[in-house]
């Protein structure tokens, strides 16, 4: 195929049937990613020339790598209703309670700020699988906890599991061959820099990655909030969330002040899960003394008003244990606190993280001779983690025997409703990405370098604007910040120094961006936090809604980096960027002095089932 277009419209089908089926049909991942796997397949086939038995060994790699998913969202679900049966989550309730009873602020806390630490620490889809269920258990809606999971996978994510998307992402991605050194043009820019290490050179970029997201990052707090109260409120309102627009905007610059300082003093391994502990530190004391703190609070309706669509089949209402005496809140958060510990010693301590990562792990090489290998490393996965946690809980919470076994019970009829969708979208990523040269008999670049070559040529000088939007599409297939700086950094870098700009890095920054963006809608993440609360087969809903904040994070990071490259001028990055504070701006007074009730949410509500006519005490 000689026509680049063509190539591009072809390699961009299993996308388009999966967003065409997800967004437009509603149609469940279980239906969804299958039908990509296949549509991938036949491209790969027909189009790429890539051989059945590359093909099929693709798709036991995505197996291995699905399964390794799996095993992460069990660990979340099975602590979630570990902390059920024992009690301890009646604690946590009280406990967010005391700090504040509204739901705006405890999003903030919780999702925002305890999510980017999670982040920082373990990375790979963790904060949606520990945020989601909990805020389930606290009494979000099911969908609500979702989203709020889902949201906060931007601004951490670069710097997730100790700095992985910046030292593997970008540090690996940058490698040209076999060489274990970077291209002539990359070694040419690290001389211009006086750098002689390539680990500079990673830091340098990460530094300009912070910098993009501390200033994307200042309205993600917001989001959240006023997501949480237009979708499920009862005045389904706007307005709701923008009265706490000063604390939501206190608890961001609280997050990436500390975190932009410890990228450029500290490195690239640091900056979510310092960033996390600092602004948790500083955000909970300051709500506790009530500083910012709105005068009304703020609350869902009634459980049994709620509309069914609000939740899924997971709800921890029918788990709870009553306990004659509370638990001790220290107790009662032992196992997240747990969790923490394990996440710190087993990333930063070198000889512990060889044995879980290395020695103890198992390795595919060479699948069906094809040259395709993976590495499955179990016991250096959150999920491990989060099985011990909940092992350790039973003697810590002095659990009994039904106890147990009922959490079990429980965790395990849940992660059965999410393997099928992972084992089919995960396979269709490995068969879109292991379609390179060394695999296909065409010559062709892979599917992936094929479709942003083609977005390269049609865009020009205006590829600054666009690149953070080729990382997130990176993250969407692949479902990993760090997956798409491999696929894509090196392209990145070698555009920019095609546009003749002086600061090529900073393309490679604006696309680890978008990487990072792009986990709102990864499917794999959504699937994966979906099956912590229930919600298998409505993927689709949760994509519509994550998709905009997605676009918006994008193109702010894209009219920053366009501007970091060609200056503040009157330019295409200025405009775009002036439009877009004009109008959040403008949205913000406009829908602060409106009640803003809408006759309806964006989805028709369905009957209504037993969820909303359940009975529940508050």
């Amino acid at each position: 195929m000689d026509n680049i277009a063509v190539a591009a419209l072809l390699a961009a089908s299993p996308i388009i049937v999966a967003g065409v089926l997800l967004l437009v049909f509603r149609t469940p991942a279980t239906v969804a990613m299958p039908a990509a796997l296949v549509v991938a397949a036949l491209v790969a086939f027909f189009g790429w020339g890539i051989s059945a038995v590359t093909i099929t060994a693709s798709v036991i790699q995505g197996i291995i790598v699905a399964l390794g998913l799996l095993w992460i969202v069990f660990g979340a679900l099975l602590l979630l209703s570990t902390l059920t049966k024992s009690g301890a989550i009646d604690s946590i309730k009280a406990g967010f309670v005391s700090i504040s009873p509204d739901r705006r602020i405890q999003v903030v806390i919780i999702a925002f700020l305890f999510g980017s630490f999670i982040e920082g620490a373990a990375g790979f889809g963790a904060p949606a699988a520990v945020v989601a269920p909990l805020l389930l258990a606290l009494g979000f809606p099911a969908v609500a906890a979702v989203l709020a999971g889902l949201i906060i996978q931007s601004t951490p994510v670069s710097f997730g599991a100790v700095g992985t998307p910046m030292l593997t992402g970008i540090g690996q991605g940058l490698i040209s061959g076999d060489s274990g050194r970077f291209p002539q043009p990359v070694l040419d820019r690290m001389a211009e820099l006086g750098m002689t290490e390539q680990s500079a050179f990673v830091a340098h970029t990460a530094v300009q990655v912070a910098t993009l997201h501390a200033i994307c990052g200042l309205m993600i707090p917001l989001i959240l909030v006023c997501f949480m109260t237009r979708f499920f409120g009862e005045q389904k309102s706007f307005r709701a969330g923008l009265a706490v627009a000063p604390f939501a905007f206190f608890a961001a610059v609280s997050f990436v002040v500390p975190y932009l300082l410890v990228a450029i003093f500290l490195g690239p391994e640091f900056p979510s899960l310092l960033g996390g502990i600092i602004s948790l530190l500083i955000v909970v004391s300051a709500a506790r003394a009530g500083f910012l703190q709105p005068k009304d609070t703020w609350d869902f309706a009634p459980r049994h008003r709620w509309p069914d669509r609000w939740m899924g089949k997971v709800d921890p209402r029918t788990e709870e244990v009553v306990l004659e005496k509370k638990m001790p809140l220290v107790l009662a958060w032992s196992p997240y606190l747990i969790i923490v510990a394990l996440l710190l010693l087993t990333r930063n301590i070198p000889p512990l993280k060889e044995l879980l990562g290395t020695t103890l792990a198992i390795d595919f090489s060479n699948l069906l001779g094809t040259g395709i290998s993976q590495t499955s490393d179990l016991l250096y996965s959150p999920g491990f983690l989060f099985i011990i946690a909940a092992l350790l809980t039973i003697p810590l919470q002095r659990m009994g025997r039904n106890q147990v076994a009922g959490a079990w019970r429980v965790a395990g009829k849940q992660i059965a409703g999410a393997a099928f969708a992972l084992l089919c979208s995960v396979p269709m990523v490995r068969v879109f990405i292991n379609s390179g040269a060394d695999f296909n008999s065409s010559g062709m670049d892979s599917m992936p370098l094929t479709l942003a070559e083609a977005a390269a040529n049609s865009m020009g000088s205006a590829w600054p604007l666009v690149a953070p939007f080729v990382g997130a599409l990176g993250a969407f297939v692949a479902g990993s910040n760090t997956v798409s700086n491999l696929m894509f950094s090196q392209f990145q870098f070698a555009t920019g120094v095609n546009l003749g700009v002086e600061s090529p890095e900073t393309i490679v920054a604006a696309q680890a961006v978008g990487g990072a963006a792009g986990n709102m809608v990864a499917v794999h993440n959504v699937v994966a936090a979906a099956a912590t609360v229930g919600l298998l087969g409505r993927e689709g809903e949760i994509l519509r809604k994550t998709a905009l904040p997605m676009v918006v994070y994008s193109l702010l990071a894209g009219s920053i980096a366009f501007m970091m490259v060609f200056g503040g001028g009157l330019n295409l990055g200025t405009i775009v960027f002036a439009l877009l504070v004009i109008g959040l701006v403008t949205a913000f007074f406009t829908l602060r002095r409106t009640n803003d009730v809408p006759n309806g949410d964006l989805l028709p509500d369905r009957p209504s089932g037993s969820v909303e006519d359940a009975p529940v005490s508050r």
